[in-house]
C-alpha cells in the first residue's frame, strides 16, 4: 500500500509534450499532435476499461478506487494531468484493441462467406476449400496479432509484420523470461491490487455517512402518515445535504493519508475549506452537477447485455469531478493563510442552493427510478460510478 502512497508521479504524455526539444519546429509540432492525440485516446481507453470494470459486482470497487487514487494524486501534486493514471499504458491498451478488432473483420467476413456456402449445400467443395481457407487465416492472423502484441502493440505493428524481425526473435534465448517481466512492467506501476482495497474502503466509508440519510428517506416512503412521511423525509433529506458538503472532500483526503480516520475528521475538511473556499465551492458544484443526469438513466431498466453502456455515461461525468475536488484540495493543502471572510461566507451561502437542489431532486427520482426507492442507495457521487441494483 505504501508503494501506491509515496511513488513519485508518472510522466504522462503530455508532460513529454512540453518538454524541450532541438528538433525544428514542424517536427516538435506533429510530434505535439501526435502527443496529444494518443493522451486523449487513453483517456478514452481508461473510461471505457472504468465503465466495463464497473458492471461486475465486487470487481468494480477498482474503479471506485481508481478514481479515488486520480483524486489524491491531483491532490498531491496540484495538477489534474497526475490524475491520469496510467495513461500511456491504457492508450496501449487501446491501440491493441483497435488493431485487434481490424484484423478480426476479415475473419468474420470470411465466416459469413463459409456459412453462405454451407447453407446453399452443405458439404460442396466450395464449402470445404473456405472452410480450410478460414482456418488458415485464423491461424495465421492470430500469429500476426500475438507477434505485434509482442513487438509493442503499436498501430503499426499490426499493419507490418515484420517477419524477418519475427524469425530472428525466435532464435533468441530467453525471450520467455524477458516476455514476462515486459507484462511486469506494463502493468506494475496500476498497482490493481492496491487500488481495490483503496475502493473497497472508499466504499465502507462513504457508506458509513450514507446510511443513516438514505435509510430515512427510503422509509418515509412506507410511512402512511402523510405529516409523518414529510418530516422523516425533511430529516433525511437535510442530514444528506449535510454529508454532501463534506464527503467528496472526506473521500479525497481519505485517499491522500490511507487513513480511514480522515472520514471523520470533518474539523480538518472545514480547516482545509477557509484557505481555498471558492475551490471547494466549484468542485463540489462540479461533483454534485455531473451526478444528476446520470439519475435520468435509470429510469428505464438497462439490458444485461449493454449494461456497461450507463456505465460509459457513469464514468465520463465521475471521473473529471473526481479530479477537479483533487485540484481543490490541493490549493488549499499550498496555502498557509485563511481567504478573507468575505470569499468564505460567499461560498458557504453559495453552497446552500446547490446541496438543496441536489438532495430535491434525489429524493425526486425515487418516484422515476425503475427500483423505486431502492434507487435512493445508488449514490453515484460518492460510491461506485455504476447503478448497483442494475448488477
Amino acid at each position: 500500500m505504501e508503494a501506491v502512497i509515496e511513488e513519485p508521479p508518472m510522466k504522462t504524455d503530455l508532460t513529454e509534450a512540453n518538454a524541450p526539444s532541438r528538433f525544428p519546429i514542424w517536427k516538435r509540432f506533429f510530434r505535439w499532435v501526435a502527443i496529444v492525440t494518443r493522451s486523449i485516446f487513453g483517456f478514452f481507453t481508461i473510461v471505457v476499461c472504468l465503465a466495463l470494470v464497473s458492471v461486475v459486482p465486487v470487481l468494480n470497487l477498482l474503479s471506485l478506487g481508481y478514481l479515488l487514487e486520480a483524486s489524491a494524486r491531483v491532490a498531491r501534486e496540484g495538477k489534474l494531468r497526475y490524475g491520469l493514471i496510467g495513461l500511456s499504458q491504457f492508450a496501449r491498451l487501446g491501440t491493441i484493441a483497435i488493431g485487434i478488432w481490424l484484423w478480426v473483420l476479415p475473419l468474420r467476413l470470411l465466416y459469413s462467406f463459409w456459412q453462405d456456402a454451407e447453407l446453399i449445400k452443405a458439404g460442396s467443395q466450395q464449402a470445404d476449400q473456405l472452410r480450410l481457407f478460414l482456418s488458415f487465416s485464423i491461424i495465421v492472423i492470430s500469429l500476426h496479432l500475438i507477434w505485434a502484441i509482442l513487438r509493442g502493440g503499436k498501430l503499426r505493428h499490426f499493419l507490418w509484420p515484420a517477419p524477418i524481425r519475427f524469425f530472428r526473435w525466435l532464435s533468441q534465448e530467453k525471450n520467455g523470461a524477458g516476455l514476462l517481466q515486459k507484462v511486469k512492467d506494463f502493468f506494475g506501476r496500476i498497482h490493481l491490487v492496491d487500488l481495490w482495497i483503496l475502493g473497497a474502503k472508499g466504499f465502507a466509508g462513504a457508506a458509513i455517512w450514507l446510511a443513516i440519510p438514505v435509510l430515512l428517506l427510503m422509509a418515509a416512503g412506507s410511512v402512511a402518515n402523510p405529516g409523518l412521511s414529510f418530516l422523516i423525509s425533511l430529516l433525511g433529506g437535510i442530514l444528506l445535504g449535510i454529508v454532501a458538503l463534506f464527503l467528496p472532500f472526506l473521500q479525497t483526503r481519505f485517499a491522500v493519508t490511507r487513513k480511514f480516520s480522515e472520514f471523520f475528521s470533518i474539523k480538518e475538511a472545514r480547516r482545509l475549506f477557509k484557505k481555498a473556499p471558492l475551490a471547494f465551492w466549484l468542485a463540489l458544484f462540479v461533483t454534485l452537477l455531473f451526478a444528476l443526469p446520470l439519475y435520468l438513466l435509470k429510469i428505464e431498466l438497462t439490458p444485461n447485455e449493454v449494461a456497461w453502456l450507463p456505465n460509459l455515461v457513469f464514468v465520463l461525468f465521475i471521473f473529471p469531478a473526481r479530479l477537479i475536488v483533487g485540484w481543490a484540495l490541493s490549493r488549499a493543502l499550498r496555502r498557509d493563510t485563511n481567504r478573507i471572510w468575505v470569499s468564505r461566507w460567499t461560498a458557504r451561502l453559495a453552497a446552500l442552493p446547490v446541496v438543496a437542489a441536489y438532495v430535491f431532486l434525489v429524493w425526486l427520482t425515487q418516484y422515476l427510478s425503475w427500483h423505486g426507492s431502492f434507487s435512493l442507495m445508488e449514490q453515484h457521487a460518492f460510491l461506485v460510478p455504476a447503478p448497483l441494483l442494475g448488477l
